[in-house]
């Protein structure tokens, strides 16, 4: 099967040359950004901290053992419009290479050693008919990948339908989320460190919501939290 993608690849890369995601300039093929715009990627070094910023945002509201974010996620950055690329525009290779990227920088922490599963934040059936894929999916792909452990997409679905998110107050996000998701599958995730993976971390009420859901509906798991991307705001960091 590895053969097959990299035969896949390679034709796709005579019929249109893989180029940075960032920049546009031409790259390797299996690569997501050129070597300077990774020198100068906005990451955050979060991966590599066993308590952090983010971790401290799920305390009283959720157990988490680890929570981190790849890159700071800020207007106008053309960090930002990447995501927007692959979250709409149908970039999903991009998705699965920054998760690829994200999950290296995960394993070479030693922190994500023990984690069993890798799970998506799902999109609603109609949603996804939609744009055709989930991005967190790919995302969650990519760094399963490089942990070396599965990626779990049908154990935990989202039975409800709910509005966008990008233009609502913090309060309203909530309200928006909360019993959107359905565990399927118990004794798939029962006795499991769950790695829950998704693209942006706001207020964090929809991972919150998904992992409230997981931790009600099976037993003895434990939950950590890997984001592509978060504003220094939703950690309450100043620029």
């Amino acid at each position: 099967m590895s053969m097959l993608n990299d035969m896949l690849r390679d034709v796709m890369s005579l019929i249109a040359p893989p180029s940075c995601a960032i920049c546009g300039k031409p790259i390797a093929a299996g690569a997501v950004v050129c070597p300077l715009c990774e020198m100068t990627a906005p990451l955050t070094g979060l991966w590599q901290q066993a308590h952090n910023a983010m971790n401290e945002r799920f305390w009283g509201l959720m157990p988490v053992v680890r929570a981190s974010a790849m890159f700071w996620y800020v207007e106008g950055s053309p960090w930002r419009d990447m995501v927007h690329r692959f979250k709409y525009a149908g970039r999903w290779r991009v998705a699965y290479n920054m998760g690829r990227w994200y999950g290296a920088l995960l394993r070479e922490s030693g922190l994500y050693a023990d984690v069993d599963v890798v799970v998506p934040v799902p999109l609603h059936l109609v949603r996804r008919l939609f744009r055709g894929y989930n991005q967190s999916e790919y995302i969650a792909r990519g760094v399963a990948r490089e942990l070396g452990v599965k990626v779990d997409v049908g154990s935990v679905s989202r039975y409800c339908y709910n509005s966008s998110q990008t233009t609502q107050r913090r309060d309203e996000r909530w309200d928006n989320v909360e019993g959107i998701f359905r565990v399927r599958r118990r004794e798939a995730l029962k006795g499991k460190h769950i790695l829950l993976v998704d693209d942006v971390f706001t207020t964090g009420a929809t991972i919150m919501s998904l992992g409230e859901t997981i931790l009600k509906s099976v037993e003895d798991v434990r939950l950590s939290v890997a984001v592509l991307a978060t504003p220094r705001h939703s950690l309450h960091i100043k620029q």
